[in-house]
């Protein structure tokens, strides 16, 4: 990866921006439209939301007030919780489509995995999801579905009845919390890994570790958190709403860690973030 606009390609054929702008608690109205106008006019062309996220409806009016053609904007959403199962997901995916004000989407995840520690029919709720997901697929209204906080058994269980392989898991991963079991999974299974939280939180921007690495290579450590995430091969959706720090996060091209630091930064202890394991949430 030389620039901002290279791509990963799933494996449906489509290329996807290998950074991506993300949105998650920016809220909706002029706070998410100027970070997302700010990302645009930078140069990126990948844009992260979600039901969830409550801002689908600003994502979509700064998308359309840009200038930037539709087709040069790769635009993810998430399918929430509640809207699980078959019919539910199909409903959800119309009111997503109407808040962003949007033709078509480019990416449409089911959020998190039903899980048995909730549901006794787990897999069989995501089955259904991932049904209507493949039927909304095959209209052409969105152009490619994966999966978020997906485990490798979650995708196992899924692919028993699926007809279209995921082309996208996105999972928590960061320095002090390198889920790098799941990540090895997906990229040997030809699923694109999408790295949410790739800063973590605070206690990894200052983490004594990266300090150093960012003091040696003279980066921020956020630029060293999200160069690290590159070379693991996994697309990372680093989220600010601060122009200065928007364009930093994207200047992660002309510099590469050593496979030594590579290897410091994966074995940095549990730290910053929410580490939370998709087996055991309580949403």
């Amino acid at each position: 990866m030389n620039k901002l606009t290279d791509t990963f390609k799933l494996n449906n054929g489509i290329d996807i921006p290998c950074i991506g702008y993300g949105t998650f608690q920016t809220p909706d109205g002029k706070s998410v439209e100027d970070g997302v106008k700010e990302a645009l006019k930078i140069g990126y062309r990948h844009i992260d939301t979600a039901y969830f996220y409550q801002n689908e409806k600003g994502v979509g009016k700064a998308i359309r007030e840009s200038g930037i053609k539709r087709e040069d904007i790769f635009v993810t959403s998430k399918l929430w919780n509640s809207d699980r199962g078959y019919e539910s997901a199909k409903a959800a995916f119309e009111k997503t489509m109407d808040n962003l004000g949007l033709e078509y989407l480019d990416l449409f995840l089911i959020h998190w995995p039903a899980i048995k520690k909730q549901f006794d029919n787990a897999e069989e709720i995501n089955a259904e999801t991932w049904k209507a997901f493949e039927e909304i697929y095959e209209t052409g209204r969105v152009k490619a579905i994966g999966l978020s906080n997906f485990l490798p058994h979650h995708i196992d269980e899924l692919m028993k009845t699926a007809k279209i392989k995921p082309m996208v898991n996105q999972i928590e991963f960061h320095p002090g919390f390198a889920q790098i079991e799941t990540a090895k999974y997906c990229l040997e299974n030809d699923i694109v890994v999408e790295a949410w939280s790739p800063l973590g939180r605070k206690e990894v921007l200052e983490n004594e570790t990266l300090v150093e690495l960012a003091k040696k290579y003279n980066k921020s450590t956020a630029q060293i958190c999200i160069r690290w995430v590159l070379q693991h091969d996994i697309l990372p959706l680093p989220k600010s709403v601060t122009p200065s720090r928007i364009l930093e996060n994207s200047q992660v091209f002309d510099f590469e860690i050593s496979e030594d630091d590579m290897k410091t930064i994966d074995n940095i202890p549990c730290c910053g973030g929410q580490c939370a394991n998709p087996d055991d949430v309580n949403f």
